[in-house]
């Protein structure tokens, strides 16, 4: 999908310009992982531009799960609803989205397409990138197991660096 299309849905779906333009911050970042051949280049590029679609409609934590509902709205292929869906810290298990009142399915990044995209989410704040030492300082709030997660995230994505 090109980038046009993909901004064009943003803001049909009431996206603001800065989440705009984090969403050109994290999709300028995961294409810097995107280089191995096994990668889905285009796939990456779409996912990462539309990751926070769902923010047109809510700011909280189900902005993914209602990001992946408005791909399918839209008739977008299934492995994009999967990265925006996906894409929340180093994701999320059924069991933690029916704690945090979502449904509950499994949100894990399987792909390395969607693990890239969640890396590069969680290494831009606004539209900075950050580094992985202040990523880990953000995240110190996270239960044990979550922080864990994106650590593991984070030094299995590194490798594509």
């Amino acid at each position: 999908m090109r980038e046009e299309d993909c901004i064009a849905l943003l803001r049909r779906t009431g996206c603001s310009e800065g989440v705009i333009a984090h969403c050109r911050a994290v999709r300028d970042l995961a294409l810097t992982y995107a280089s191995d051949p096994l990668v889905d280049r285009d796939l990456v590029e779409t996912g990462a531009l539309l990751h926070d679609i769902g923010r047109g409609v809510t700011h909280d934590l189900c902005h993914a799960e209602a990001g992946g509902e408005i791909c399918r709205m839209f008739g977008l292929d299934e492995a994009v609803a999967a990265i925006v869906e996906r894409h929340i810290g180093a994701g999320l298990t059924a069991d933690e989205c029916s704690l945090l009142g979502l449904i509950p399915r499994d949100c894990m990044p399987r792909t390395l397409e969607e693990k890239i995209v969640a890396h590069a989410d969680n290494l831009v704040k606004g539209t900075r990138a950050i580094t992985l030492e202040e990523r880990m300082q953000h995240a110190i709030a996270l239960p044990k197991k979550q922080r864990r997660r994106i650590w593991r995230l984070m030094q299995e994505m590194e490798l594509f660096r």
